[in-house]
Formats: C-alpha cells, sequence, structure tokens
C-alpha cells in the first residue's frame, strides 16, 4: 500500500486510543463503584451486545480458521481489558499504559524490520522514562497486572489483523466481543449484577462506545492498512495520551522525565506511521461467503 494509506491507517489507531485514554479515564469512577472486573464486565457487555445489534453475523460469513481466530480475540481482549482495569486500581494511568504498551512494541520488534526497529528502540526509551522503574515508587502488584495485559495486547494485536484479513467488515468482532463477555462473566459478572443500578447501566453503555466499541473497530480497520510492527510502534503513543488526560482529568502530574519520555514515543510514533504501510501482496480480507474485500474498509 502507498504511503497516503499508510497515513489513514495511523489516523485511524491515533483516533482509536484517544478514544480509549478518555474512556480509561472516565471509568475511573466506575471502578470505584463495581470494583476494576465488574466496570470491565459491564463494559464488555455493553460492547457484545451492540456490536451484535449493528453486525447480525451470518454463521455463513465464518470459516473455521475465522471462528478460531475471532474466539481468541475475544479472550485475549477480555484478558487486556480485565487486567489493565486491575493495573489502574494500583498504578497511575500513564505508568499503567507504558506497561502495558510493552506488548505492542514486543510486536514492533518481533515482526519490524530496518528501520521500524529502530523506531521500537525510541519507543522503549521513551516508556522507560514515563515509567522511571528506577524510582521504585510504582505498586509492584500493579506492575504485574499491567505486564500481563501487555501479553493479552501483543496477542490482541496479532489476532486482530489475522480477524481482520479473514472476514470482510467488522463481522469478526461480533464473535470476538461476546466470546470476551463471556470470559468477564465467569471471573467478574456474578458478583456484580446484584449491585448494578440504572445510572450505572447508563454510564456503561456510554463507556461501552468510547471503550471497546468504537476503538476496537477503528483498530481492526488500521490493520488492514499497517503492518503489526508499525502498529505496535505507533501505539506508542497512548502512553503519551494517557499522561496527557491523566493530567488534565484526573490531576496526576508527570515530571520532566515523563515530558522528555513523551517526546521519545510521539517521535516514534510519528516514523512508524510514515514508513509501516502493509505492501500489496499482504492477505486480502475474505470469507467463506465473500472473498472480495469489503469496499466500505479498502
Amino acid at each position: 500500500m502507498n504511503q497516503p494509506s499508510s497515513r489513514t491507517g495511523a489516523s485511524m489507531a491515533v483516533a482509536a486510543m484517544l478514544c480509549v485514554q478518555l474512556g480509561l479515564a472516565v471509568s475511573i469512577g466506575l471502578i470505584d463503584e463495581l470494583g476494576a472486573a465488574g466496570a470491565a464486565w459491564l463494559r464488555l457487555t455493553w460492547g457484545a451486545i451492540l456490536l451484535v445489534a449493528i453486525v447480525r453475523p451470518r454463521p455463513s460469513a465464518f470459516s473455521r480458521k475465522a471462528v478460531r481466530a475471532s474466539v481468541g480475540l475475544g479472550f485475549a481482549t477480555a484478558g487486556a481489558t480485565i487486567l489493565f482495569m486491575a493495573a489502574l486500581t494500583r498504578l497511575p494511568l500513564g505508568t499503567a499504559s507504558a506497561l502495558e504498551f510493552l506488548g505492542p512494541l514486543g510486536v514492533a520488534i518481533v515482526r519490524g524490520r530496518g528501520v521500524g526497529r529502530l523506531w521500537a528502540l525510541a519507543a522503549l526509551i521513551g516508556v522507560l522514562l514515563l515509567t522511571q522503574p528506577w524510582a521504585g515508587t510504582a505498586d509492584p502488584v500493579g506492575i504485574a497486572y499491567a505486564l500481563a495485559a501487555a501479553v493479552c495486547w501483543a496477542s490482541y494485536i496479532v489476532l486482530t489483523q489475522k480477524v481482520g484479513d479473514e472476514v470482510s467488515g467488522i463481522a469478526g468482532l461480533a464473535i470476538s466481543m461476546p466470546v470476551a463477555a463471556l470470559v468477564a462473566t465467569v471471573v467478574a459478572g456474578h458478583g456484580v449484577v446484584g449491585r448494578l443500578t440504572p445510572e450505572l447501566l447508563i454510564l456503561g453503555l456510554g463507556l461501552a462506545l468510547l471503550l471497546p466499541v468504537i476503538p476496537f473497530v477503528l483498530e481492526l480497520i488500521a490493520l488492514r492498512r499497517l503492518t503489526t510492527g508499525a502498529f505496535g510502534t505507533l501505539m506508542a503513543l497512548e502512553p503519551a495520551f494517557a499522561l496527557l488526560i491523566g493530567f488534565v482529568a484526573l490531576h496526576q502530574k508527570p515530571n520532566l522525565l515523563a515530558v522528555l519520555g513523551i517526546g521519545f514515543v510521539v517521535a516514534a510514533g510519528i516514523g512508524a506511521a510514515r514508513s509501516g504501510a502493509r505492501t500489496d501482496d499482504a492477505p486480502r480480507v475474505h470469507s467463506a461467503s465473500s472473498p472480495e474485500v469489503a469496499p466500505s474498509v479498502r
């Protein structure tokens, strides 16, 4: 693909990141009411209901490979969501996001080539400046949650591209999101249902649109236009957005090194966006019933 396609994919990824971080900032209040796992369950459940209602998936649209990838994506989505929400109860938003970014960074290093790995190195430097692990002030349990979420996020990126290549449109999300909601229900649903109020249900619906519905759709489309390596490096912008939104919305003040770290991750994100288009021989979207690429997303 050409550079304009790369820029379009990068723009979608950036819009998704902004939605994610705004959603996470707003979710802090929901965590106070329902706990981390309960807040994740409510968002994922509403997201599943919305996507199934909008997409109305047909079984004939999915090959066995597409179903396997979509189910795997659902497990990765649930893991990343629940674990990251747990990390937010112990770490500032910017720190948790920076640690979770190690997952996409790993994808960028493994999948990247040439200059792509240099951008990943710049992103790593930025993340270290953002988190400042040498200070020893971060909660170790929170760090463990964030690192586990990072593993799930790396899997999410790889599986999202597979689903996007296997299924036209956004139909794959209509499988992965209900799977994620079912996993969250097993983990936390039984302890949350009795605490729900009409106000919390409405808040959960609004948050589900902001996170996960809109960003997951944008990321699915972006990964049809970008390599996983470039997308993983571009995700370096997310800790920077988290730091900024944490400062504005949650009054979490960064220090000078953290601001310098933002500079590194922004530079890495711009570099990834400029050089990360998928080549013309990348896999084309196909399904059991529709071998052609959906025109609305290519």
